[in-house]
């Protein structure tokens, strides 16, 4: 097996289809294995290049190939798309990613450490948890609703439920006090699940250096710092601020022709958590300019006073993405004297 250059790999929960490629672009290796025989035939492969999406699983499994020798390529899926020759299978999408993964131009996902999955894992979990709540509440709502009583928004109503309707003297069934209460437990359960979850982020990024020096920067708080270790893990998978700030999603969309550049609203493309993380933290700034907003000083004054609101979030929040880029990048803290 001394002829692969390149090893491409369609992933799969159970089955995984090998495709390898020569020096000359030919292929020279078709084979299928399960899990257990795909480690194995990676140990016994002489060191070269491994190529898979990155989806799934492909980060343990690069961190292996990694501990075996090998030179690891993580590609985004949508790059693999253009490079799948006639109908889709299996091997031929194995074909694709060797094939992709030889092309100079090609960009590549960062293999993310066991430590950032854990971190991930966590944010995960954490909005599991509050999508659950929000249905739990939005459930209590609806049941309310049929026997004629509206429930006003928010958590402090949620919280006082009964309470509220002891205000009403609407006399319901006990039957159903026995489900709200069921649902309400239910409701509280996880409220303390999601609590569980921000304490756990907070010891993170009151441990880890860079979430300190990220929790520097204005609008960034736990949340937002353990997220970007997660997922941005290191300032040298982007060249400059603007690129991790197009990863996110935060500059205007092309469209060119002919020489006649047209730019639209933000791209809304690449890592929508963290995205949304980062635009909150600059309404929470827009909320007190007087305070946290200052150390932006004329800049962000001549913006509001000239551009929509939301216009000025996004923009902000491409700055922010910017700021935490240099910050990871020079590992230093911000330094609000320094900006214009």
């Amino acid at each position: 097996m001394s002829s692969i250059q390149i090893l491409g790999i369609d992933l799969g929960k159970h089955s995984f289809h090998v495709v390898g490629h020569s020096h000359s672009g030919k292929e020279v290796l078709r084979k299928k294995y399960n899990r257990n025989q795909l480690i194995s035939f990676i140990a016994k492969l002489e060191p070269t290049i491994i190529a898979f999406e990155a989806c799934g699983g492909s980060h343990w499994l690069a961190r292996k190939c990694i501990n075996l020798g090998h030179q690891t390529k993580l590609i985004p899926p949508q790059y693999v798309k253009p490079y799948v020759k006639g109908n889709k299978n299996d091997f031929i999408d194995a074909a694709a990613i060797a094939e992709a993964a030889s092309r100079p131009s090609m960009r590549f996902v960062a293999v993310k450490t066991e430590d950032a999955q854990v971190i991930a894992t966590i944010h995960r979990i954490r909005d599991g948890y509050i999508k659950e709540r929000t249905a739990c509440m939005s459930r209590i709502g609806a049941i309310l609703l049929e026997f004629g009583l509206s429930l006003p928004k928010g958590h402090a109503n949620m919280k006082a439920l009964f309470q509220w309707l002891a205000e009403q003297n609407q006399e319901l069934p006990p039957s159903l006090l026995n489900e709200l209460c069921s649902i309400h437990e239910h409701y509280s359960y996880l409220s303390q699940q999601i609590k569980a979850q921000d304490i756990k982020l907070h010891d993170i990024s009151e441990h880890n250096e860079l979430a300190r020096l990220l929790k520097t920067i204005p609008g960034i708080g736990d949340l937002t710092s353990t997220l970007c270790i997660a997922d941005v893990s290191s300032a040298n998978n982007f060249a400059n601020g603007r690129n991790m700030a197009a990863w996110l999603g935060l500059v205007p969309r092309q469209f060119s022709t002919g020489g006649k550049p047209k730019l639209f609203g933000v791209s809304k493309r690449g890592n929508k958590q963290l995205r949304t993380l980062f635009v909150h933290g600059a309404r929470a700034i827009l909320s007190r300019p007087e305070t946290t907003g200052k150390v932006f000083r004329q800049w962000l004054v001549n913006l509001r006073a000239t551009k929509p609101f939301n216009v000025v979030v996004v923009a902000l929040a491409n700055k922010l993405a910017r700021i935490a880029w240099a910050v990871l990048q020079h590992l230093q803290a911000f330094k609000a004297a320094l900006q214009p």
